[in-house]
């Protein structure tokens, strides 16, 4: 196999300033730039998704936490617009694909960034997997047909996770097309997608709002929270929040597609994060206000579902829902496309199986489209794991952010080490001439919390409780599945790099300084 680094490629002659930048990291355009700003934000909600994953872990929040769950969404906002900040920094700095493998090699050395590549693009790879399984959630409440096999619609019944198998590898097969065809289709696909979101989650919010059945004062109540005391039932209720709010990051993800992504990716990191975080407080609040009963045990069996239909009727109800559906079709898409992103930029700098092949771009697409059937079928193959047993959605949900959180940690650490060592520049200006996004003198303290914030949550969600993973007891497995799959995520690691080290000679790491 033959190594590229960014060194031995030869830029083409750059036709845009956009262009200029790239090269100035070693890389010629080969992705089509064609994203702008709205395109970017897109990116990053769509990622994110509100009402996908809302939906999709609201039952599970409250069924721990209880009302007083609520207050795990701003607590997880606030920690996450603190990495968000960090990643803003960055993208300004670095706006090249992969933007976690190459953040972390920049700051750090090529093996540290490599990990945390290889950690977060095997993340994506289940978050893929999780997002498409939130289709069981809607469409068997929408109309009943959609239940494909047996007839118990709930996700912790045999009969709802083997259907949400079926219908996650149907979307994953549609997903996968689009992001072989075109990036201005992928594009206009993600815009209409996220404006409908974002349309259906106001509208959500407001008749959420306006069928109210109790005030906000609910939200203090600890009735329902978990046998293991509050502080216990929040940091597992709190597994909700931390699910939705990830995935920001794709606006960077998307740089090399994107036109002046030194001013705009840095803006739309933020924005796409807030506004998200924002919804999706406001439908969380809204579903805990228009519940018919907060005692009944629908509310933690099915969720946000069951409040649209039973509190703002059937026929409103099902046209939110299938707002809900484009939603995480978009979402699906979106995931995968940033997975795409992140295979590309490692093959191309040499650095996994089968490079060259993966790195290849189609000309006319713009699109590298063996990355895009290597995330589909290894996301459908993890969706093989519900016919197995309920307990698998859970389990590949958690198991997903915690790979996300500490990719993000392994940005967040070396960001650290390079300010405190006075490596980290805060001079520079993006396209239009302007000062590079910085942090300025809050860099270190914001930093830091950022740090210390994703570790503790990453320790919070691995954490093998038996209560929560194997609440009928008896499999173990999926208890520390989320251990044992970081745990074998790293080994494959460990190994693949001690094999490459023998059959070819490690490249320098990218350069540290920002350009």
């Amino acid at each position: 196999m033959t190594t590229t680094t960014p060194s031995d490629v030869r830029p083409d002659p750059p036709h845009s300033p956009d262009d200029r930048s790239l090269t100035a990291f070693g890389y010629r355009q080969e992705l089509h730039r064609s994203l702008g700003r709205y395109a970017s934000f897109a990116a990053g909600f769509s990622f994110i998704s509100v009402l996908t994953t809302v939906f999709q872990f609201f039952a599970f929040g409250y069924a721990f936490g209880g009302p007083v769950f609520f207050w795990t969404w701003p607590a997880v906002l606030v920690g996450q617009l603190l990495v968000a900040a960090c990643f803003a920094e960055l993208a300004a700095r670095y706006p090249i694909s992969g933007a976690i493998y190459q953040w972390s090699s920049r700051l750090s050395n090529l093996t540290f960034g490599w990990f945390a590549g290889w950690i977060m693009v095997i993340g994506q790879i289940v978050v893929v997997a999780a997002a498409a399984l939130a289709l069981q959630l809607v469409l068997p409440a929408i109309w009943s047909g959609f239940q494909l096999i047996g007839t118990d619609s709930a996700v912790t019944s045999a009969d709802g996770a083997a259907n949400a198998a079926v219908l996650g590898v149907i979307l994953l097969a549609l997903t996968t097309l689009v992001n072989v065809l075109d990036n201005r289709v992928m594009s206009v696909i993600n815009r209409v997608g996220v404006t409908a979101e974002i349309i259906g989650a106001i509208l959500i919010v407001v008749l959420l709002l306006t069928h109210s059945e109790r005030t906000p004062g609910i939200t203090f109540h600890t009735e329902g929270a978990a046998q293991s005391g509050l502080f216990g039932a929040l940091l597992v209720g709190s597994f909700a929040a931390a699910y939705v709010m990830i995935g920001f990051d794709s606006a960077g993800e998307m740089s090399e597609e994107t036109h002046h992504p030194r001013r705009t990716a840095p803006r739309t990191i933020l924005v796409a994060l807030g506004a998200a975080g924002l919804l999706a407080m406001l439908i969380v609040l809204g579903g805990l206000l228009a519940a018919p009963s907060l005692t009944d045990g629908h509310l933690a069996v099915d969720g946000l579902s069951y409040v649209l239909t039973s509190s703002l009727g059937d026929g409103v109800g099902r046209v939110l829902l299938a707002d809900v559906v484009v939603a995480i079709a978009v979402a699906t898409l979106a995931i995968q496309t940033a997975a795409c992103r992140m295979l590309f930029s490692m093959a191309r700098d040499g650095q996994l199986p089968f490079s060259r092949r993966l790195a290849k771009v189609n000309p006319r697409t713009g699109m590298p489209s063996a990355p895009a059937l290597v995330v589909g079928v290894l996301a459908a193959a993890l969706l093989l794991l519900n016919f197995g047993s309920p307990e698998a959605f859970l389990a590949i949900g958690t198991t997903c952010i915690v790979m996300l959180y500490l990719a993000y940690a392994m940005v967040t650490g070396p960001l650290l080490v390079s300010r405190l060592r006075g490596r980290f520049t805060t001079d520079g200006t993006d396209e239009t001439g302007a000062r590079l996004f910085s942090l300025g003198r809050w860099g270190v303290p914001v930093n830091a919390l950022a740090l210390l914030y994703g570790l503790f949550m990453t320790v919070n969600l691995a954490w093998p409780r038996a209560a929560v993973y194997d609440p009928a007891g008896g499999h173990w497995y999926f208890q520390y599945f989320t251990v044992l799959f970081l745990g074998i995520t790293i080994v494959l690691g460990v190994a693949y790099r001690a094999y490459k080290a023998r059959t070819v000679v490690a490249p320098e790491a990218p350069e540290a300084v920002p350009v």
